[in-house]
C-alpha cells in the first residue's frame, strides 16, 4: 500500500503519463517503502527527456540536466526526476563519459549499483524488479546488479555505498560482492574527498554501524582513506561494541581522542569537511578532555553548543560507558546556568575601559571577560556590575 510521501508525488507520474510518458518510483524510496523505514525523497524515472520534463511542468529547475535530472516542483514539495538512461564507460571512475537517454525502464534498472535499489514502482505500488531485488530485500543481503568488478570500476564510491547501507540497514554483503570489494579497494584513492565524506557521515551515524565497521576492518579499507594511510591501525582502537554517531564531526573527535597525535585539524582539512564540521569536532574534543576532568560541570554545559548535546553524549557512551551522561542531566545543567552568552554579562568592553583609563585597548580586554564570563557561570560572582567591578578588584588584571 502507497505511503503518505508516495499519495503526495502520484500526481507528478500522473502528468508524465498523461501526456504519453512512463513514469516509474525509482530507487531508495522504493527499497525503503518495502522495508518499512522512513522515506526521505521520492525520485522518479520517465521515458520523458528533459527538455520535455521541463515543457510539461511550471516549475522545474535543471539540477544535472546534462545527466538526465531535474527538480520539479509540486505541491510545495520537490521531486528529482532523472530520465531513463544507459550509461556510457567511466573513465574518471564518477561519472560516465556519456549519457544515452532511452525509452526503457528494464533498461534503465540495469545501470543501477544493488538489487535492493534497482526497484521501480509504477503509481499504482507494482513493482518492476528485473534483479531479484525484493528477495535480496527479504534475505537481508546487499549484491550488485550484474557484474560486480564493473559495477565497482564503473563507480569506485559504490564499496563505501555498500558498506554504508550495512551500516544503516543490518544487511550481510553478498560474497561475490565483497571479494569484487576486496579487489577493487585500492580505486577509492581516485575519489574526491568531498564524495567519501559524505558517504562516511551516512555510514558511521548507521543503526548497525559497527556491521559496517566491520566489514571495513576485514577488508582494510582505510590503508586507501585520506589521513588513514599515515596510521592505518587506528580503528583498532575504537570500541568493540561501537554504537552509531550522529556524523563525520564525531567520528573524527573520536579519533583524534584516541590518537592524540593526529589533529582534529588534519582530520577535517584532509576530508574537506565544513568550517561548522571543524568547528563541532573540536567543540566535542574540548567538552570530552572537560568531562574527563571536571565530570558534567557549569562551564561545559556552557561551552558546549545545544545542537552538539546528541553527538557528545554518543562520544561518552562509546569512549567511557561507565561514566555515561543522559541527555536530560546535560540539558538540566544548562538550564541553571546564569547566563547562556558572553552577551548577557552586566558589564561591557567599554565598562572595563571607563575602569582602567590609562590602559590601551588589547587583548587584555578579551582575557579579562573570559575570566569574568567563567566566574560568573562558575557561581563564583553574581552578574550585576557592582558585583562584576568588586570582582575585578580583587583579581584585576595583569600589568604587562
Amino acid at each position: 500500500m502507497l505511503t503518505k510521501p508516495f499519495l503526495e508525488a502520484q500526481p507528478v507520474l500522473e502528468t508524465l503519463e498523461r501526456v504519453g510518458h512512463q513514469a516509474f518510483f525509482v530507487g531508495g524510496c522504493v527499497r525503503d517503502l518495502l522495508l518499512g523505514r522512513e522515506i526521505h525523497d521520492i525520485d522518479i524515472a520517465t521515458s520523458a527527456e528533459p527538455a520535455e520534463v521541463q515543457d510539461i511542468f511550471e516549475k522545474v529547475i535543471p539540477v544535472g540536466i546534462e545527466h538526465g535530472t531535474v527538480i520539479v516542483r509540486h505541491d510545495h514539495r520537490s521531486y528529482e526526476v532523472t530520465t531513463f538512461r544507459k550509461d556510457g564507460t567511466y573513465t574518471d571512475s564518477r561519472h560516465p563519459d556519456q549519457v544515452e537517454f532511452i525509452r526503457s525502464i528494464e533498461e534503465d534498472l540495469q545501470r543501477r549499483d544493488f538489487t535492493i535499489n534497482a526497484l521501480a514502482m509504477d503509481k499504482a505500488g507494482a513493482m518492476t524488479d528485473l534483479f531479484d531485488g525484493q528477495k535480496d530485500l527479504a534475505d537481508r543481503l546487499i549484491r550488485t546488479v550484474g557484474n560486480s568488478h564493473e559495477r565497482f570500476k564503473e563507480d569506485a564510491l559504490r564499496i563505501l555505498r555498500a558498506l554504508r547501507f550495512a551500516s544503516q540497514l543490518g544487511f550481510d554483503i553478498e560474497a561475490g560482492t565483497l571479494s569484487a570489494m576486496e579487489d577493487l579497494k585500492q580505486e577509492i584513492r581516485q575519489l574526491a574527498a568531498e564524495r567519501i565524506t559524505n558517504e562516511f557521515g551516512k555510514l558511521v551515524s548507521g543503526r548497525f554501524f559497527e556491521k559496517g565497521l566491520g566489514y571495513m576492518l576485514q577488508l582494510r579499507l582505510v590503508e586507501n582513506l585520506p589521513v588513514f594511510i599515515r596510521k592505518t591501525g587506528i580503528l583498532d582502537k575504537l570500541p568493540s561494541a561501537i554504537q552509531p554517531l550522529t556524523g563525520i564531526a564525531a567520528f573524527f573527535a573520536m579519533l583524534h581522542i584516541l590518537e592524540r597525535e593526529i589533529s582534529v585539524n588534519e582530520w577535517i582539512s584532509g576530508w574537506k569537511c565544513s568550517n561548522k564540521e571543524k568547528q563541532e569536532a573540536a567543540s566535542l574534543v574540548k567538552a570530552f578532555d572537560r568531562y574527563q576532568e571536571t565530570g558534567l560541570d557549569p562551564w561545559l554545559a556552557y561551552c558546549l553548543p545545544e545542537e552538539n548535546d546528541r553527538a557528545f553524549i554518543g562520544l561518552l557512551n562509546n569512549l567511557v560507558p561507565d561514566k555515561a551522561l543522559s541527555e536530560i542531566e546535560l540539558k538540566a545543567q544548562r538550564a541553571a546556568l546564569p547566563i547562556r552568552s558572553k552577551k548577557e554579562l552586566a558589564l561591557k568592553g567599554q565598562d572595563i575601559m571607563a575602569l582602567y583609563p590609562e590602559r590601551k585597548t588589547g587583548p587584555w580586554i578579551h582575557e579579562l571577560i573570559l575570566n569574568i564570563e567563567k566566574a560568573v557561570v562558575m557561581g563564583k560572582c553574581d552578574n550585576t556590575k557592582i558585583d562584576l567591578k568588586e570582582w575585578i578588584k580583587w583579581d584585576p588584571p595583569e600589568t604587562n
